[in-house]
């Protein structure tokens, strides 16, 4: 463990003790790696991912790290997803490959408009379907979509690796996912209990769903953000 993550570990255990994070770990042992920057990075399982497999990355924001190493390494297609008009821009002055496809709208649990939240430093890119009551008087409407609409119009029967940075919106999707009997092979989920309003218990909530459906965890972050889901 490099002292970043060390550092990062510690953070964590002082947050567990004031009931502000939980501590859990990986159950299924898989050969992994971690693909993007420090920042934007996620561990995958790479067995049996290739040029063919279907990758669909929900929230760019100003880093796609993440999926452009996976294009370099296996030559594949990645859908990214964003409705954020920041993100939109950076990534038109990005001189991405052709396999880099943006999606200029977000995933939700509804089909249509919603209201996205700025965040509180302007300086920053990351809106939220989460009330915020410091900026939603600058709150802007954005179109979303549900994962089975999204995989209708792209005519995909299947996902290799979904990943979801949605700012607190995967708790919703996560149910319709389950609903809707969408398995992605992989689910790379940013959690955001530490919202104010949304808190731990809501996370362990949703962990306990995507395990009720088949999932076995593969991966947790050193921030204890980051979770890697596998159907094995």
């Amino acid at each position: 463990m490099n002292v970043k993550n060390a550092v990062q570990r510690l953070k964590t255990l002082t947050k567990v003790i004031f009931n502000k994070e939980f501590i859990i770990f990986p159950e299924v042992v898989c050969k992994t790696k971690k693909f993007g920057s420090s920042y934007g990075g996620w561990n995958i399982v790479t067995k049996n991912i290739n040029s063919n497999s279907i990758v669909y990355s929900f929230g760019v924001g100003e880093d796609a790290s993440f999926d452009l190493a996976l294009i370099n390494e296996f030559g594949l297609t990645v859908h990214a997803f964003d409705p954020t008009p920041k993100s939109i821009d950076w990534v038109k002055t990005q001189n991405f490959p052709d396999r880099f496809v943006m999606h200029e709208y977000g995933l939700a649990a509804i089909d249509g408009e919603v209201l996205f939240n700025p965040p509180q430093n302007p300086k920053h890119v990351s809106h939220t379907l989460l009330d915020r009551p410091a900026t939603n008087v600058k709150a802007i409407p954005v179109h979303v979509k549900k994962l089975r609409t999204i995989m209708d119009a792209l005519e995909h029967s299947q996902i290799d690796i979904l990943k979801m940075d949605i700012e607190g919106a995967e708790y919703e999707v996560i149910n319709d996912i389950v609903e809707s009997k969408i398995r992605p092979k992989q689910l790379l989920v940013e959690f955001h209990h530490r919202f104010p309003g949304v808190g731990i218990t809501t996370s362990k909530k949703a962990i306990n769903k995507i395990r009720l459906i088949g999932y076995q965890l593969f991966s947790v972050s050193p921030s204890n953000q980051e979770f890697g889901f596998i159907r094995i």
